[in-house]
């Protein structure tokens, strides 16, 4: 290493030449002679300039004794960042002789500094403050070593200078180091909190201590006090303001030795602690910006000397020990509230006594296990005080540590009452019906199916109930209404039932009833037809009342099914039969009506499809005049063949396609098909043939029935005198203001309009004054009856009075013998088909027959 001492350094800024040509230049002029007064001048002038040379240099003299005084090094830069000096430190501490520095930018020194390192450097210079930087020096064998450098700024001779202080930082962090050591060895936790109360940093022994993962996420999870409970000695919880750590943030100053309790409520585990916090100042605060918090943990020792007594109240926790040596059963005061027993408990015996049956064999099971495995327990107890009252406790046990023999047991017991009645109540909830407060459907289920397989508890019944025209009411007065029915549905059927039937809503009006039948195995129709009775009086909604009755299916087991869904599907099977047939009644469950209800899922299911797969076609069955046998007109009637079902009886896939609402689209196809044939008999010459077709009444409620048959009259250029549409007294009374239009468009375009099988349905004579109908058809019930049958013969009679005296035609159906053709004449009835004339036609049939009538006429 070289060194140059200050008498080698020039002065920053001096100019010792100029000074020395002064002086030569006064010694030469003094030298020639002067005259005395010059002379004298001239002295004066060269001693007063030698004075101020020595001045100089005394002052560069003891700057450089400063300069080299001082033990960190120093470094004096240009504006530009070049060292214009460095003092003996400096050359010491980068191991490079003073030459090689000087003149040099200050990279060579600090050779990871960026470009533009000198910009905020001179920001902070220029607003008068100190800049300070960590950075690496380098020292001239490559070594590095890691320093705090204070840079600030002054003027020499007019020009901006730095003056750097390099601080080798090498002992701080060997200090660090050490500290970090020592904070990793020690057995006392140790964590860093900053004003937030957030944790910074600590020590492995808090982790251990605390029982929690490294990182500030779980030691922050300290402070959710869903997870933590923090009490003060004596078990009170502290609020946040008046924990310890914040306290010593408060009054800025050591909170020395003070026990605090920690309750983990996902372990149920308590931890006591003694703790001393220190609060840690900024340079130049009057508030501390951190607290160190340090503890031990204590909890054996409080265990010991209290056994639990002041465990913290707000968790609801008391302490217990089992000394087995001495048969002696210790419980601190919050266990003894707890389980709501008085001091004079004082054995494992009686505590197990306030234990129900099943929860004292399991805390004996468990007692038993630790003693002789030394391991720990965790059960959850219930009890009842002596007060009567029921308790929930969670009883946590283990070997007191240290005991060899178990000859001690310990542990907490924690209140859980409330959680547990919070419980029950969901679970109720869960099962109970919110509109009527009975059962919903998976509790009915599930009763349903412990029931059914409990041995000698299998013989039970379902009756599934569903209410009549609740649709009605639900539509015409809206949902609150409903509601209210719904409510009084359920009084009427749970007064009906009393105590001999188990109630639950099962849908929206739709009700179960279980009932057992090991006593009285008629008990399901007995309770069946009290409900029905129940529903004779008229629901009262306002102002108004509202005839609503119940249909009732019945299903047993294990006869009907051995599995709660099964016997469900069952009833329900039952009641749809009881509610087609009926209403206002029960029907019990058997196998034919399993297999009724099984064909028409059948057909019901085919029959959706049967549209689209071309399967249903028309025949035609001509209309005669009685007396000539003429053909005037033909109806069209739909048959469906099925790859699978075969050939479907029309009375019977219609009545399932109007349940469907299939019926709709059937019927669209039906109406243009017939009009399409019409359209094509004109075209073969047989002139415009009046055809009859069949219209549901689901037609006039789900469509626009007067727009189609326009539509479908224009698509294929026939007057609307060719088509005749028939429709059942059902239609009368769906709608009758709709109806009305309906008809009136009809009649307009000259469509016919008859009603089908007049006198079978509701015979709404009021209507049928309304309506611009043109005709009756008789029934070919009471058709087949005349003329031996006396009471056909007075219906047919009673027929053919209305219709004359609304002027309307008559049609009579199912002609089969030469007697009813005689009679229905003698009734002044012109006009029938049936057998007797001919079956239904295929299209190419009925052509031949009349263009055979035509040859022949």
């Amino acid at each position: 290493m070289n060194d140059s001492g200050p008498r080698d350094r020039p002065a920053i800024g001096d100019t010792p030449a100029a000074t020395d040509v002064a002086l030569a230049a006064l010694d030469a002029a003094l030298a020639a002679s002067p005259p005395p007064a010059q002379a004298r001048l001239l002295r004066q002038a060269r001693q007063a300039l030698a004075d101020a040379q020595q001045r100089e240099l005394d002052t560069q003299a003891r700057y450089a004794a400063l300069f080299d005084a001082v033990p960190d090094p120093v470094s004096i830069l240009s504006a530009e960042g070049v060292v214009l000096d460095v003092n003996r430190a400096g050359i010491v501490a980068y191991d490079r002789p003073r030459e090689d520095i000087v003149g040099q930018p200050i990279e060579l020194l600090n050779p990871d500094l960026p470009s533009d390192h000198l910009q905020p450097v001179w920001e902070a210079l220029n607003r008068g403050d100190t800049y300070v930087i960590e950075v690496t020096n380098m020292r001239g064998d490559g070594s590095r070593f890691p320093v705090e450098v204070h840079s600030a700024g002054f003027q020499d001779r007019g020009q901006p200078c730095i003056v750097a202080v390099a601080r080798d930082l090498s002992g701080r962090w060997r200090a660090e180091s050490r500290y970090r050591l020592l904070m990793e060895s020690i057995d006392k936790g140790v964590i860093l909190f900053d004003r937030d109360l957030r944790v910074l940093s600590a020590n492995p022994a808090a982790h251990r201590i605390l029982g929690l993962t490294g990182g500030g996420v779980g030691l922050n999870s300290m402070l959710d006090p869903e997870a933590w409970i923090i009490v003060d000695e004596h078990g009170h919880p502290l609020t946040q303001s008046q924990w310890p750590t914040s306290r010593c943030f408060q009054a800025g100053r050591m909170i020395r030795s003070t026990i605090i309790g920690l309750y983990h409520r996902p372990r149920g585990r308590m931890l006591w602690l003694s703790t001393t916090n220190v609060p840690v100042f900024g340079n130049g605060c009057d508030q501390a910006d951190h607290v160190y918090a340090m503890f031990s943990d204590i909890t054996e020792l409080k265990r010991n000397n209290t056994l639990f007594a002041r465990a913290q109240s707000l968790a609801h926790i008391g302490g217990w020990e089992w000394d087995r040596g001495l048969q002696r059963l210790y419980l601190t005061d919050e266990a003894r509230r707890i389980v709501g027993q008085p001091a004079d408990l004082e054995d494992m015996p009686d505590l197990l006594d306030c234990l129900r049956s099943d929860d004292r064999a399991a805390l004996q099971q468990a007692l038993a296990d630790t003693i002789e495995h030394r391991s720990s327990f965790g059960l959850e107890l219930q009890g009842q005080r002596r007060d009567g009252h029921s308790f929930w406790i969670r009883m946590i046990g283990e070997v007191s540590a240290g005991d060899v023999d178990a000859a001690r047991i310990t542990g907490t017991v924690q209140d859980i009452t409330e959680r547990k009645q919070a419980e029950e109540t969901l679970r109720v909830q869960a099962r109970t019906d919110p509109l009527t407060g009975i059962m919903n459907r998976d509790a009915v289920l599930s009763d349903l199916g412990v029931r059914m397989h409990s041995p000698g508890h299998d013989r039970v019944a379902v009756l599934y109930i569903d209410l009549d025209r609740f649709k009605v009411v639900n539509d015409l007065l809206g949902h609150n209404a409903g509601d209210e029915l719904l409510i009084e549905a359920t009084r009427r059927i749970a007064t009906a039932i009393g105590t001999e039937g188990l109630l639950a809503r099962f849908g929206g009006d739709e009700f179960l009833v279980i009932c057992d039948l090991r006593d009285q195995p008629d008990q399901a129709e007995q309770l069946a037809e009290r409900i029905t009775a129940a529903f004779s009086a008229p629901f009262q909604l306002g102002s108004d009342e509202f005839p609503v009755t119940a249909s009732i299916g019945i299903a047993r087991a294990p006869r009907d099914g051995n599995r709660p869904q099964q016997l469900i599907q069952n009833a329900d099977t039952a009641m749809y039969e009881c509610k087609r047939r009926t209403r206002n009644g029960w029907q019990v469950f058997s196998p034919e009506l399993a297999q009724r209800q099984h064909d028409r899922l059948q057909i019901e299911s085919r029959l959706h499809k049967a549209l689209d797969g071309d399967e249903f076609h028309l025949v035609y069955q001509p209309q005669v005049n009685l007396r000539s046998g003429a053909t005037i007109a033909c109806e069209a009637l739909m048959r469906w063949h099925n790859t699978q079902l075969g050939q479907m009886r029309p009375d019977l896939f219609i009545r399932h396609a109007e349940h469907t609402g299939d019926i709709v689209r059937i019927g669209q196809w039906a109406l243009r098909e017939a009009c399409r044939q019409v359209r094509q008999w004109q075209d073969d010459g047989l002139g415009l043939v009046r055809v009859a077709v069949n219209v549901s009444w689901r037609q006039f409620v789900g469509e626009d029935l007067a727009r189609w048959v326009r539509q479908v009259l224009d698509e294929f250029g026939l007057p609307g005198s060719v088509l005749e549409l028939e429709f059942t007294e059902r239609v009368l009374i769906e709608d009758a203001p709709d109806t009305l239009r309906t008809f009136a468009r009809l009649r307009e375009m000259g469509v016919m309009l008859t009603i089908d099988d007049f006198g079978e349905g509701y015979s709404a004579l009021n209507y049928l004054r309304r309506l611009p109908i043109h005709g009756l058809k008789l029934s070919q019930l009471f058709v087949e009856g005349i003329p031996r049958n006396r009471s056909d013969v007075a219906v047919c009679e009673a027929v053919c009075a209305i219709a004359r005296s609304l002027g309307l035609g008559v049609v009579a159906e199912g002609v089969e013998t030469e007697p009813q053709r005689q009679c229905l004449l003698d009734l002044g009835v012109t006009v029938g088909q049936g057998f007797l004339f001919a079956h239904g036609l295929p299209a190419a049939d009925f052509e031949r027959r009349l263009r055979r009538a035509r040859e022949l006429g």
